[in-house]
């Protein structure tokens, strides 16, 4: 009777099934007759057989009578005969004794299943590939039909041993009716273990054929998507969008990659940046019913959430929903963890009050767990709702029997919100609270208050805060120490910030490079060379290596204290180390010789630095033009701003403007600097307050009124406002000339220049 199965969504095994699955690929794919003889007459033929010689089988009228009686004539029992003889040798003479005898009626299955065992029997002497192939070849030679045992047999024998092109022949010469899904299975299998992946989905395109004979089935799934899963297995035969494609197809026929793959498949197009065919993938499955399950739309929502694609992603959630996919603690803390990061800590409390009313509702049967409570915690806390914050430690408090006590982390986010604020006796009163509650305080607690004390001004109160938690016990490490060095560096106390540093040492915490950097950085600015070389030689036993800013800062700290051989020794240290001087470095020696009057040496400086590829920039100009005019040499000052002007791609700013005025006017060419005014106004160069002081001061020793005035119009229009220095100027100049008129409208924001007296 024929039996009617409704068609099953299928599910694909997990991966760990594999090995078991491919294993099930070579047991025999449709069931052998039973045997209708007993084992007693397979046995007693098998003696005969073997104790006769195999050219004396066919005149011996005992085998014939065992063998082709008409009650003992069965394909499985010249099966179960040959696969018992001792060598595939004796077996293939069996198999010609019965291709001559044999009736014709028997013949054909009856030569398949022994050529069937012929094979098994070649395989398990482990005779070589070439001489099984030879052996197929006869078979088909003599028109002997393979079973499909047989096919299955060699084409996995031939894709073990990786001559697939020998799996493909014997697959192409076998009869389309015999080529079923098992077949097929096999053969694909075969061709994607051997790199030919090409040949492998020709297969299963002729699979996925909505007309197919052959449809694929969940083993099919099960060896592609397997095979997809291992990027280094494919390569690059499988394009994004022919993957989802092929999910979409086999989906046709009702057959999904299980959840561990198809997380893996949408965590892979979203690592790639390809959220849009991960979203593809998700919503095919989506609309074939498939049996979804959360893991895989975490993927896609932690992905969307780092892309600040919030619409998509309430979209998504609202699907799950609708598709009866019920959300995970680990949905709820992927949306609010991601709202929280891009600082929209009020959504991210609206996502944890609908998780909390919807197990209220039994709508969702997840509990917010401790991770879910510190992400949002930490996330009002950095948007300054420490209050918010706070209450939620009482929720938490209301759900210790379900494993949800506030930790270390929870108190840790709060004293950092608390701390951030300015609000440091908060967060000592929570360092306390949580002691009280049996939640030891860590390292991070002990470095976010210290941190905050020092960023607030109260480094005496974290010294003390330090040195009592540590003598109670708690460990300091390398962060804690770099803290407080860093806060005596910011206010320039340096005995205090090399006395921690020789303590971090004794306290057996490896300093950083940033340790070092940050001390050296430091003691040049303060001009204590002879200590920030102290400290260089110890960064160096360390194992690290000053890096650029570090040279710099102490070629630096070198020509502040005017000792230019030992900046130009730590120039050609950089340099042995294989590091290039950049702008910085340059500009800083540039600088110190423009000042120190050796223009020669700062020019050939400047020839090095262009030599070395690098744009001089308005900083380096600046320092050479205000040098120049400090040592009285304006006219040098005004050939190197022409030639900032004319062949350099670097724009004068208004400080070097403001430079060359204020020497041009000491210098009594005022009209020279009046046509640098002329010049910013074209050049779009804002003139500030420093700009109309040095003009207002040189037109007043000239007694150039109008010019004044004008000037006077050009700070109102472009509402620059005078300083104490401005109002000096004017007042004593227009006073004495009798225009206190225009001074009063001047100050009262009115042009000037067309007003009467």
């Amino acid at each position: 009777m024929e039996m009617i199965l409704t068609k099953q969504p299928k599910f694909l095994l997990k991966r760990h099934h594999l090995p078991l699955v491919r294993r099930f690929c070579t047991e025999h794919n449709s069931p052998l007759p039973q045997v209708s003889e007993s084992s007693i007459i397979i046995t007693q033929a098998l003696d005969v057989l073997l104790q006769t010689p195999d050219n004396e089988w066919t005149s011996s009228p005992q085998i014939k009578n065992l063998l082709f009686s008409s009650t003992s004539l069965s394909p499985q029992l010249f099966f179960q005969i040959t696969r018992r003889f001792p060598s595939s040798s004796r077996a293939l003479s069996f198999f010609n004794f019965l291709q001559s005898n044999l009736p014709t009626e028997a013949n054909t299955s009856s030569l398949s299943y022994a050529y069937q065992a012929v094979f098994e029997l070649a395989i398990r002497e482990r005779m070589s590939p070439e001489s099984l192939f030879d052996l197929y070849k006869a078979c088909k030679d003599q028109n002997i039909p393979l079973s499909i045992n047989s096919a299955t047999l060699l084409i996995r024998f031939f894709g073990k041993v990786s001559m697939y092109d020998y799996s493909l022949v014997v697959y192409n010469e076998l009869d389309n009716n015999l080529r079923n899904t098992h077949v097929r299975n096999l053969l694909i299998d075969v061709l994607l273990r051997c790199d030919h992946d090409r040949d492998a989905f020709n297969v299963l395109d002729e699979m996925l054929d909505r007309e197919s004979q052959f449809p694929v089935n969940e083993l099919t799934g099960d060896i592609v998507f397997y095979a997809l899963m291992r990027r280094e297995h494919v390569k690059n035969s499988v394009t994004d969008e022919e993957l989802v494609g092929l999910v979409s197809k086999f989906a046709e026929h009702g057959v999904f990659p299980n959840a561990v793959w198809l997380t893996q498949l949408i965590t892979r197009f979203c690592i790639k940046g390809k959220t849009d065919e991960a979203w593809d993938v998700l919503h095919v499955l989506m609309k074939f019913d498939a049996p979804l399950e959360a893991a895989s739309c975490n993927a896609l929502l932690n992905a969307l959430g780092r892309e600040g694609d919030f619409k998509r992603m309430n979209q998504l959630f609202t699907e799950m929903n609708e598709n009866d996919i019920e959300p995970s603690v680990v949905t709820f803390g992927t949306i609010i963890n991601r709202l929280c990061k891009l600082y929209r800590a009020d959504e991210a409390l609206e996502v944890f009050e609908k998780m909390i009313a919807g197990k209220e509702t039994a709508e969702i049967s997840v509990e917010p767990d401790v991770i879910i409570f510190n992400t949002l915690i930490d996330g009002l806390c950095k948007v300054g709702k420490q209050e918010e914050a706070l209450g939620l430690i009482e929720q938490m408090r209301l759900r210790l029997q379900k494993g949800c006590m506030p930790n270390a982390v929870t108190y840790n986010c709060l004293i950092n919100g608390f701390c951030k604020s300015g609000n440091i006796e908060k967060g000592l009163e929570l360092f306390h609270l949580m002691k009280q509650e049996g939640v030891t305080p860590n390292v991070v607690t002990l470095n976010t208050l210290v941190d905050g004390m020092c960023r607030h001004g109260r480094i005496t109160s974290a010294v003390e805060f330090f040195q009592e938690v540590t003598r109670k016990g708690l460990c300091a490490n390398a962060v804690t120490y770099t803290i407080l060095i860093t806060a005596f560096c910011n206010v320039n106390n340096f005995q205090e910030a090399i006395k921690w540093f020789d303590d971090m040492s004794r306290a057996g915490c490896s300093a950083d490079s940033v340790v070092y950097f940050t001390l050296i950085s430091g003691l040049c600015q303060a001009g204590r060379m002879t200590d920030a070389s102290l400290v260089v030689s110890k960064l160096k036993e360390a194992g690290f290596r000053p890096d650029i800013v570090c040279y710099n800062h102490l070629i630096s700290g070198f020509c502040k204290k005017k000792m230019l051989d030992k900046a130009y020794e730590v120039l050609q240290e950089m340099e042995d180390f294989g590091m290039t001087p950049n702008s910085v470095t340059y500009n800083t020696l540039i600088s110190f010789l423009s000042k120190s009057g050796n223009f020669s040496a700062a020019r050939r400086v400047l020839k090095k630095m262009v030599k070395e590829g690098l744009v001089p920039t308005v900083v380096t100009y600046g320092a050479l033009i205000h040098a120049f005019c400090v040592n009285g040499h304006v006219d040098e000052a005004m050939k190197i701003f022409k030639e900032l002007s004319s062949s350099s791609n670097v724009s004068p700013n208004t400080v070097i403007y403001n430079i060359l005025i204020d020497s041009l006017c000491k210098n009594n060419q005022v009209e020279l600097a009046l046509s640098l005014m002329e010049e910013m106004k074209v050049k779009e160069v804002r003139p500030n307050t420093n700009t109309y002081n040095a003009m207002f001061k040189g037109l007043r020793q000239k007694n150039m009124l109008d010019k004044a005035f004008k000037l006077m119009d050009r700070m109102i229009e472009h509402a620059c406002h005078p300083d104490y220095i401005s109002m000096e100027i004017l007042t004593e100049w227009l006073s004495e000339a009798g225009q206190t008129e225009k001074l009063k409208k001047f100050v009262q924001g009115y042009a000037v220049s067309a007003a009467p007296a």
